[in-house]
């Protein structure tokens, strides 16, 4: 886990209560101001979520702890793939409309002389 030793401000706190504050966050679904008590400040617990994402320190762990367990078996690399058909909403493309026809018949009235 990265240390604050050096860093501006105030020193870390405990790394374990802080992360089970976050894991418990996530597993209960709940917004980040719900945060129980018993973990400190949800201030916090998310800025250290927030500083954690984006230097790459949950990827760290997260590759960690797959060839830890991927070394002793613990993974079983089968994919398994759906054929299911999900559809969109008309209104879910992120594509530009076209209003159909070039921009030449768009011409007001008073610049169609």
């Amino acid at each position: 886990m990265p240390s604050s030793d050096g860093s501006p401000g105030r020193p870390f706190n405990n790394h374990r209560l802080v992360v089970e504050g976050i894991v418990y966050r996530f597993r209960a679904v709940i917004p980040w101001r719900d945060l129980p008590e018993c973990f400190g400040s949800w201030k916090t617990v998310w800025k250290r979520h927030r500083r954690f994402s984006s230097d790459g320190t949950w990827d760290r762990i997260h590759t960690q702890l797959l060839a830890e367990a991927d070394a002793v078996g613990m993974i079983d690399w089968e994919v398994s793939v759906d054929s299911t058909v999900n559809r969109a909403h008309q209104h879910a493309t992120n594509l530009p409309r076209t209003t159909g026809g070039p921009v030449e018949l768009h011409e007001t009235a008073r610049g169609a002389s």
